[in-house]
């Protein structure tokens, strides 16, 4: 069954050799001012066999960077650290896209020199942020206005140029776990009632904008989008999901994106649950290019689901971060590392929990 998880798959413009994709793992590695580091060239090429890796969120400003050691795509020296990541993952014979990341009313005032996050409406997260300083509540965001969407737009569209002068081979834009593009789709932070509110359509239309600014640089074989159209997410969440992510197919469809990822957590998720039913089946009548789902996946169940025909590929996010080698794992139904010292391994800075995992061969031969 393993078998259809190994055909070719054509994302696009992009053209991957296996259907078992590297979904964006947040690690904050990153150096002063955002800027990718040596270790992180290490951690992506050892990675290089997946059929395509979409790289951790990266910022695509500093109003929209809130998580510490994250890496960004704002300024030339944060392009230029890109640089040595993406020439050592094609060298491997890989292909990386950059997924690029506004967290809107998640990042704290700590990151912005005391000012307020921006957002679709004056909401407010719940729970508490992550900072160098310690954990600290999120504070009410303050609501985007209509003179500064172009300016907004223009802020994707710089980290889009970016990625191009950076080497990626495209680019995905983060529309999911309750981050502002998905602040915006929904109605339960989106309380505007203007051009970027009320209808699904006009909560759809910051969407629509940021990705025909990716696809103008892009060209949209090389543009994809990242939903997660399930339920609450990091308090964001919508009254009717079912017709607010049928109109983000639609407008993806019209757009025709390379693919579109759809994060759907399991019960025990991070950033939501299955609590409402799952939209997949709902988007996949209607956006008609490849489909990729994540999250909570086995083997079997990704294999199952492809050959189903249910996804067109799977995006593995926590077993690549103790296997290296997952692909060829996979191949050989060779048994999964486990992660150890989880959590602490996943965000802390240095590289334990990071480049030091061993892949089989390397395994094999200390044992």
């Amino acid at each position: 069954m393993v078998e259809s998880l190994f055909k070719p798959i054509q994302l696009g413009a992009i053209e991957a050799p296996n259907r078992i994709l590297m979904a964006p793992l947040t690690r904050g590695r990153a150096g002063p001012g955002a800027v990718p580091t040596a270790s992180m060239v290490t951690y992506y090429r050892q990675r290089a066999g997946a059929g395509l890796i979409i790289s951790e969120a990266t910022g695509i400003s500093r109003e929209g960077a809130g998580w510490p050691s994250a890496p960004g795509l704002w300024t030339d020296a944060q392009t230029e650290g890109w640089k040595p990541v993406t020439e050592a993952v094609h060298a491997a014979g890989g292909r990386i896209v950059a997924q690029l990341w506004h967290m809107g009313r998640i990042v704290h005032p700590y990151f912005l020199d005391g000012a307020l996050p921006v957002s679709a409406s004056a909401t407010r997260a719940p729970g508490q942020a992550h900072t160098p300083d310690g954990r600290k509540d999120y504070v009410t965001a303050r609501p985007l206005r209509l003179d500064e969407m172009p300016r907004l737009i223009d802020d994707y569209g710089l980290a889009a140029e970016n990625a191009k002068k950076a080497g990626f081979d495209g680019v995905q834009l983060h529309g999911a776990n309750g981050y502002l593009i998905d602040q915006f789709l929904r109605n339960g932070t989106n309380l505007r009632d203007d051009d970027y509110g009320g209808s699904v359509e006009n909560r759809a239309r910051l969407l629509r904008e940021v990705t025909e600014r990716l696809v103008a640089i892009w060209g949209a074989g090389r543009v994809s989008v990242r939903l997660s159209p399930n339920g609450d997410s990091q308090g964001t969440d919508d009254s009717d999901p079912a017709a607010i992510f049928g109109e983000a197919a639609r407008v993806l469809q019209a757009l025709g994106i390379g693919f579109l990822e759809l994060r759907q957590p399991g019960p025990d998720g991070t950033f939501g649950s299955t609590d409402v039913p799952q939209q997949d089946a709902l988007i996949r009548s209607i956006f008609k290019g490849p489909l990729v789902l994540n999250s909570d996946y086995t083997v079997q169940s990704a294999a199952t689901d492809v050959a189903s025909g249910r996804a067109d590929a799977i995006s593995f996010g926590r077993p690549f971060i103790s296997n290296p080698d997952l692909v060829e794992r996979i191949r050989l139904g060779a048994a999964f590392a486990p992660n150890v010292n989880v959590p602490q391994s996943w965000y802390f800075p240095g590289d334990a929990g990071y480049i030091d995992y061993p892949t089989l061969a390397e395994a094999t031969a200390e044992a």
